[in-house]
């Protein structure tokens, strides 16, 4: 806490003298304050590189995997057949015919009036919901205790987790009817429902009891089927088809008596995609490293011409980087350089991306674009990697070493805190104990005065 002590014997501005002192002894403070804000902006540069190293290193990745060079793009004859790709296709065409398409089973009961007209010989127990093939039967117990009527034994089969949906369709004003529906198409989403609680082996023994038979239902439940050139079928629960072409998936949602041709074809947009994003992110970080790095020319009030260096210029680090990268990028691949699939290094040292002429280059051979492109992405790639790395990356280590710097720095302003705290503390009692003491002098100074005062005077 502050001492009012202004003027009180000695007429001096005690506080605005001792402000005075303490901007002197802050003065290592105010420099250490400076350095940590150039250390954070330091900071602040290094991490906006590393990030965008980071990103270079992902889409210089992408530009070496060999599957990436497999993108291919597929249409159908058919607007029915809906066909997509994924990695492994191959450019190819096949055709076919759909002769159905894949159903749920659907069963419907005869008209009832209520839970008892359902179940003629007693509402059971329970009931087993047998779905999937024979081979391999799920079963799923229903407990129909507390069930009264039909909309109850529906809720119960919708409750089971079985794969069906129940529901009660009113007929008329006294009669309804119960429909069960299978959640999944195909064969395997076909189901029977038994009266009383049924296991496997009851199953194999030949249990029959049946209050649903998949083989009366309404609407049975069938796969999807496709022909192939001379009428091999093909068939899927469901009605898309992902294994007749690797890597190609068709979805069909009409039947097409009259052959449908899906092609694949190579996805030259794509593969235009990976060089030029490698090119640009390149391009970002060079940028990143020029803006950082350039220097600015300013006036000052007084006429002087004054030229300010960017806050990584004086970062012999950061030029490496750059120069790293750039070589990366501009060597030539298996004798093969850049500039033969459209990537040129400019003489300011930046990079164009030239599309006619990667375009031509991979019409006239694909795979040498591949190989130059994705040895180029995997050069980039490595670079990268051993600057960004989050655990060794050199840039990254270097981020770390000068948090750590900064850190200090922030640690000893503090400690030059409770240093100047204490200092001014110091001089407060020092001046005040100076007013103390010429208040003294000056009560004293009065009493002498009062004494001499009051001395005798002789005349001579």
């Amino acid at each position: 806490m502050s001492l009012a002590v202004d003027g009180m014997i000695s007429g001096l501005k005690t506080s605005e003298l001792i402000n005075q002192l303490m901007q002197v002894e802050a003065m290592p403070q105010t420099m250490l304050k400076q350095k940590v804000t150039t250390t954070q902006a330091f900071i602040t540069a290094l991490q906006g590189l590393n990030t965008r190293v980071s990103s270079l290193a992902d889409v210089a990745k992408t530009a070496a995997k060999p599957e990436s060079w497999q993108a291919t793009t597929a249409s159908s004859s058919a607007t029915s057949v809906k066909v997509t790709t994924s990695a492994g296709s191959q450019p190819s065409t096949l055709s076919f015919t759909v002769d159905r398409l894949a159903k749920p089973q659907t069963s419907v009961s005869a008209a009832v009036t209520d839970l008892d007209s359902y179940f003629p010989d007693g509402v059971p127990e329970n009931l087993t919901i047998v779905s999937g093939p024979a081979s391999k039967p799920t079963l799923v117990t229903v407990d129909l205790a507390g069930v009264t009527d039909l909309a109850g034994l529906a809720t119960k089969l919708n409750a089971a987790g079985s794969g069906i949906t129940a529901s009660v369709v009113k007929v008329s004003a006294t009669e309804s009817r119960l429909q069960i529906t299978g959640k999944s198409t195909g064969v395997d989403g076909a189901f029977d429902i038994h009266r009383g609680k049924v296991t496997a082996e009851d199953l194999a023994a030949g249990a029959s009891d049946l209050v649903v038979d998949r083989s009366t239902a309404l609407v049975q439940a069938v796969d999807a089927q496709i022909s192939l050139w001379d009428g091999t079928p093909v068939t899927s629960a469901s009605n898309t088809f992902s294994d007749v072409l690797k890597g190609v998936s068709f979805t069909v949602s009409a039947v097409e008596a009259t052959p449908v041709t899906v092609t694949t074809v190579r996805n030259d947009a794509a593969l235009t995609k990976l060089a030029s994003d490698l090119v640009g992110s390149v391009g970002v970080v060079l940028s990143e490293i020029a803006s950082r790095t350039s220097t600015t020319t300013t006036t000052s009030t007084d006429g002087r011409t004054v030229i300010a260096g960017g806050v990584l210029s004086g970062d012999s680090a950061t030029r490496g980087i750059g120069q790293s990268i750039t070589t990366a990028l501009s060597y030539p691949v298996d004798g093969i350089s850049p500039s033969e699939v459209g990537i040129t290094l400019n003489k300011d040292g930046t990079f164009t991306f030239d599309q006619a002429k990667f375009t031509e280059a991979l019409g006239k051979d694909p795979e040498k674009v591949q190989r130059v492109v994705s040895g180029l992405g995997e050069r980039v790639a490595d670079a990268s990697k051993r600057i960004s790395d989050p655990i060794d990356g050199s840039l990254t280590l270097k981020v770390k070493s000068q948090e750590s710097f900064s850190k200090g720095l922030t640690e000893q302003v503090s400690d030059w805190d409770r240093r100047l705290e204490t200092r001014r503390s110091g001089l407060q009692r020092t001046y005040a104990a100076l007013e103390v003491t010429l208040s003294g002098l000056q009560s004293q100074s009065s009493w002498l005065a009062g004494q001499i005062g009051s001395l005798p005077s002789w005349n001579s």
